[in-house]
């Protein structure tokens, strides 16, 4: 409201204190100061120093009935049109007076809709017959949806949501209960879940909306969440090593750590959603609508205990498909997330041999504790290490391997480009302000100086993006990959809000922590990785090059903008794109496993694109059927294809010494783990989706990285021919 907002300027900062919360030296922060605090600091901190105005006040009702409601089946417009005539222009008014009633009503009529909705769905699912005959369909994804109009329209999008879901249990060849059994357990359970809900719940909700109205890195956790944050997103410690989202009622795999359990086991795909948690031989607990802090309690556990997963793979055509995946808790060590390198022996086509080296980087991390020490853990330190026993390995070209590399150091990253180039800037950074300083590589020298490629794909984030988006201004390497990589060019830091109220000052993280955006990160020739990424040079199907991955699918992204370019000096030396691209092209083409890959991707797309499920059980049996034939073929034909016999060895850090290098035996079939897919295929006769048990396979079959050494060695041919031609008149 614009005559109180001025009012509130004149007040500054006047306000951080008030003037309904308590001055007591209370224990609990108030939640009217953390209100405050948040806003306060969102207006002042954030990059866009947005004002908390009436825009701000009606983009935070949109995103909290959302965040309440996902699937928008509970609220209906008529509720909706009646929350944005009451808080609509307000909303922010309150945020900075401190009152968060507002969010504690709103979720108050959310948990009347959900315990009305319950009572009937539970009255059908007990009478209701469905014979699941017709050619009715319902919208898999609802979140571009409307709201439905009023409660008769809500009635025949639930009756048509508990017959597919009816129908789902059915279709599931893992269930141990019949479908009403099952479904009235998961709906108590929501009311279970519901019931423990409590107004700071409500409140810590709201103000996590707020901080994501402003960027989707932006948030709000309250002080518990601080406390967990490691292990609640990254399960790393005691766990199985995946990174979770909440994602329309399901806990979705982002990422799978490196190093970690899940990633050894190597069934666990990013995409895959979590529908059911197990302890040992348990029976599984529903996890669908549970919040996510909760299914990661679940999942976490002490070492060497067994978890099991029901997991909906990201690539079912039918959302009734189930893999059950056991996995062993253990601890992710450092050392199962450091640099490694091989060097692969590979025949040309003229029968030359040829030693390549491959560096393999899941982040970019550093010992921040001992930052400067000599022993300080370094990526760069680590990665020249492994650069100079591939020196002396004699290889003739190096691929860096960022593929699901989340990003990291800042610091590291620069430090890693400047082993490649000599010195010069490698990213400008841009405040608020508009000021834009640049950052540069000091050391004149150059470790490795051959034919270079850098791998990527659209998981490859932030500090990944820095050193791609370096090595392809300069000139220096040539990019592959998905189209483009995940498009984070933004810096975050967190704040203590305790900082910011008076008499908890010295609570540490007692009021919650704000995590902030507060630059930005733009290339030396000018141009953002915000939302545009690296595109990649030569471009390689991938099944993670969907465009619902990456920051352009996240909601209210900041938008993308350029800077002047940096004074740098670009290598003189060809790339030949245009015939690494040509080369590249007809061996993909030609290739099935990329072949595969296209199809997946088409079968993928056109179900996004098409956003509906069948309620017609015959219809959704054919395509089950057809699903599984299609996988089937494709494992016979795998079993007839003979595979390239490339040599390959390891180097770590531990053996980047030692005279003689391990050799990988990627050709010797793995008895222990065929033993182990033979042992689950047992346990489980019916489970679908048979290309989950076909994973400990598959995980030796890499047409991306065949193709990355194929394109490789056009590079190292190519730029020999051209030395050879500058030398011979």
């Amino acid at each position: 409201m614009k005559r109180f907002r001025s009012f509130l300027i004149r007040l500054g900062l006047v306000l951080a204190v008030s003037p309904v919360a308590s001055l007591s030296f209370a224990a609990e922060p108030d939640p009217g100061q953390v209100a405050i605090s948040v806003g306060r600091l969102l207006e002042q901190g954030h990059y866009s120093r947005r004002k908390i105005d009436d825009s701000v006040s009606q983009q935070l009702l949109d995103y909290y009935l959302e965040y309440l409601d996902y699937r928008k089946l509970y609220f209906t417009q008529e509720d909706v049109d009646a929350l944005k005539a009451k808080f609509g222009n307000s909303l922010d008014d309150d945020i900075l007076l401190g009152n968060p009633t507002p969010a504690i009503e709103i979720f108050n009529l959310y948990k009347k809709r959900v315990e009305e909705r319950v009572a009937k769905v539970k009255e059908w699912i007990e009478k209701e017959k469905f014979d699941f005959k017709s050619n009715r369909t319902i919208t898999l994804n609802r979140q571009k949806a409307p709201w439905p109009k009023n409660a008769a329209e809500a009635d025949q999008l639930w009756h048509d949501w508990i017959e597919s879901e009816m129908l789902q249990r059915r279709l599931a060849e893992d269930a141990v209960d019949s479908p009403q059994k099952t479904l009235t357990r998961r709906y108590n359970q929501v009311l279970k879940l519901l019931s423990e809900r409590t107004d700071q719940d409500a409140i810590d909700d709201f103000l996590a909306c707020l901080a994501q109205v402003y960027d989707p890195h932006s948030d709000y956790m309250s002080a518990s969440e601080t406390e967990n944050f490691d292990i609640a997103m990254k399960l790393s410690l005691t766990g199985i090593g995946a990174v979770l989202q909440s994602d329309d009622g399901y806990a979705k795999i982002l990422e799978v750590v490196t190093g970690s359990p899940a990633q050894k086991d190597g069934r666990l795909k990013v995409g895959d959603r979590i529908c059911g948690v197990a302890q040992g031989d348990e029976d599984f607990v529903d996890v669908v609508d549970m919040k996510l802090d909760k299914v990661v309690s679940l999942i976490r556990g002490k070492k060497n205990t067994t978890v099991r997963l029901q997991v909906i793979p990201n690539e079912a055509t039918d959302p009734s498909a189930r893999n059950v995946i056991e996995i062993v808790r253990d601890e992710v060590k450092l050392k199962d997330q450091e640099a490694k390198a091989e060097v692969i022996e590979r025949t040309d086509a003229s029968g030359k041999t040829r030693r390549l080296g491959w560096i393999t980087l899941p982040s970019f991390y550093a010992d921040m504790g001992q930052s400067g020490a000599v022993d300080a853990k370094s990526t760069t330190r680590d990665v020249l290490a492994l650069l100079e026993r591939l020196k002396k390995e004699n290889i003739s070209g190096l691929v860096i391997d960022l593929r699901r590399n989340g990003g990291g150091s800042l610091d590291e990253a620069i430090n890693l480009t400047g082993l490649f180039i000599k010195k010069g800037p490698v990213v400008q950074v841009k405040n608020a302000n508009g000021t834009t300083r640049v950052y540069r590589d000091r050391d004149p020298s150059v470790a490795y100086d051959g034919p270079m490629i850098v791998l990527t794909n659209t998981l490859s984030a932030s500090a990944s993006e820095i050193f791609a988006a370096a090595l392809q201004d300069y000139g220096r390497a040539v990019i592959v990959g998905d189209r483009h990589t995940f498009g984070k060019g933004t810096v975050q830091t967190p704040l203590s809000i305790s900082r910011f109220i008076p008499f908890l000052s010295r609570s540490e993280n007692q009021g919650g922590t704000l995590k902030l955006t507060i630059q930005k990160f733009y290339r030396v020739a000018g141009g953002s990785t915000q939302l545009h990424g690296v595109s990649s040079d030569v471009v390689l199907p991938s099944v993670y090059d969907q465009d619902d991955i990456g920051e352009k699918a996240l909601k209210g992204p900041l938008p993308y903008d350029e800077v002047a370019p940096a004074d740098y000096e670009k290598v003189d030396r060809p790339l030949f794109l245009e015939e690494l691209r040509q080369r590249s092209s007809a061996r993909v083409a030609a290739d099935p496993e990329f072949k595969y890959v296209k199809e997946n991707l088409a079968i993928i797309k056109k179900k996004l694109g098409e956003n509906q499920l069948s309620l017609n059980e015959k219809a959704r049996r054919a395509e089950i059927a057809r699903e599984k034939a299609r996988k089937e073929a494709r494992k016979a034909e795998r079993a007839k294809r003979k595979h390239a016999a490339d040599k390959t060895f390891l180097v770590t850090l531990d053996t980047v010494d030692k005279p003689e290098l391990e050799l990988v035996k990627n050709d010797v079939p793995d008895k222990a783990a065929s033993a182990k897919t033979k042992a689950k295929k047992e346990a489980n006769p019916d489970l679908d989706d048979p290309e989950g048990l076909e994973s400990d396979a598959e995980a030796k079959i890499d047409p991306v990285k065949t193709e990355t050494l194929n394109i490789l060695g056009d590079l190292i041919g190519l730029t020999h021919s051209q030395k050879t031609a500058a030398v011979t008149p």
